[in-house]
């Protein structure tokens, strides 16, 4: 039976992530920070790591500076490791003068450094979920139904059907339809798959292992651009294509709204995702930052990272990034706040507005990208969920406010649906 060491890992770095600007107005969606020190990307490489698949290779072409930073700083093997972590960026040749057009079309502009691999099996995963999984199970249930294409499913209810590919799967594990994203109660219902009434279908995660070589015939006889709209659909009808379920925790980190969600969730004594797994951790770069200093600050459910200095402030409920710097009197209150990428030399901090919250600033309901400028005496509230403002210095999306990367809020700004 084949190993996880014959799988080769490609992980999709996505493209423009408009439905999570402005935090991508400067990188790339798995450059992402999220849970105050981590980024996107080391989701799905700590997975694979995890899962004993040591061959991972990352597909970029958008704002994807940040992202091969953090990569080059953070995953480099010993030279007696047969593993890697490669960037396979956009590039044109000879042969081919285009940019990625989608997911699959990205694979299929790399096939040559895929057959390079001599992997037998191709994993595709994308770069901006949250989620801990095994892929070697998904890897064994594939082996053991002599499968061609396996595709990672998800129970659903019949109202999120609309939001995702459904499939339909048969007993003997083969997915023998697909429908993406129907709004149709007919057709809803017609894809039911499991007794569960509260989860009677099964949706895709956007995680499929193919054999390489079905991989590689499938992209040539089908010019198709993604996947899932695409090529599994077509895929279903040729090759024996079989569902592997996996009901742990997962969400696609897709909009400001999930994004938001997500981080507040990891907030809760007990939350849904857990970084403290020490058989399974989340890897990402090693900073060397020191402990966390909170001077009489009241904190209330709140993830609190490394290298911050917090003064007489009250935070409930929020996510405080690295090297935050909070002021007296501040108030904060169902926030993301992302931190930091440096100190500011003690010269620096005579400027008008240094980086983070100044003092007796009131913030609720919103994200702070990293090295934002609050100045003293601010007010951001939450606006009503499905409120959507562009401003020069700052947005709203699905009601939440965002200060985008590096802005400065001055002083006595109040940004208030009142």
């Amino acid at each position: 039976m084949p190993s996880t060491k014959d799988i080769l890992a490609v992980i999709m770095g996505g493209g423009q992530g408009t439905r999570l600007f402005p935090l991508t107005k400067v990188r790339a969606k798995p450059a992402v920070p999220i849970a105050g020190k981590y980024r996107l990307i080391d989701i799905p490489i700590s997975n694979c790591i995890n899962s004993n698949i040591d061959r991972i290779a990352l597909l970029t072409q958008f704002n994807s500076v940040s992202l091969h930073r953090h990569i080059t700083r953070t995953y480099n093997f010993d030279p007696f490791h047969r593993g890697w972590v490669q960037i396979w960026a956009a590039e044109q040749t000879i042969l081919n003068d285009t940019w990625y057009q989608g997911t699959a079309d990205a694979v299929r502009q790399q096939m040559f450094e895929i057959h390079s691999t001599n992997s037998e099996y191709t994993l595709i995963l994308a770069g901006d979920h949250l989620y801990r999984m095994d892929y070697g199970l998904m890897a064994q249930h594939l082996w053991e139904n002599k499968g061609d294409i396996s595709i990672a499913l998800q129970p659903v209810s019949l109202q999120d059907a609309s939001r995702l590919g459904i499939l339909k799967r048969a007993e003997n594990q083969i997915i023998t339809d697909f429908a993406e994203k129907p709004k149709d109660p007919k057709i809803q219902k017609a894809f039911i798959s499991r007794d569960d009434p509260d989860l009677p279908l099964l949706g895709s995660m956007g995680i499929y292992l193919f054999k390489t070589a079905v991989l590689d015939e499938l992209l040539q006889k089908f010019k198709v651009d993604d996947f899932g709209k695409e090529l599994i659909p077509q895929a279903i009808h040729s090759h024996k294509v079989v569902g592997y379920d996996f009901e742990g925790y997962w969400e696609d980190i897709g909009t400001i709204r999930s994004f938001y969600n997500a981080n507040l969730n990891l907030t809760q004594p007990s939350p849904p995702f857990n970084f403290y797994d020490v058989n399974h951790p989340i890897y990402t770069h090693a900073r060397f930052l020191p402990g966390s200093i909170v001077a009489g600050a009241k904190l209330e459910d709140v993830s609190l990272s490394d290298g911050c200095v917090i003064g007489r402030a009250e935070i409930t409920c929020s996510v405080i990034g690295l090297r935050s710097q909070i002021q007296n009197g501040s108030f904060i209150k169902d926030t993301v706040m992302m931190g930091a990428d440096y100190y500011e030399e003690n010269n620096a901090k005579t400027k008008e507005v240094p980086i983070g919250i100044g003092t007796n600033s009131k913030i609720e309901g919103a994200i702070i990208d990293k090295n934002a400028r609050i100045g003293r005496n601010v007010t951001i509230d939450p606006f009503p969920p499905g409120t959507e403002e562009d401003h020069r210095d700052w947005s709203i999306r699905d009601g939440i406010v965002v200060i985008p990367k590096s802005t400065l809020i001055p002083d006595g700004t109040v940004i208030s649906p009142s």
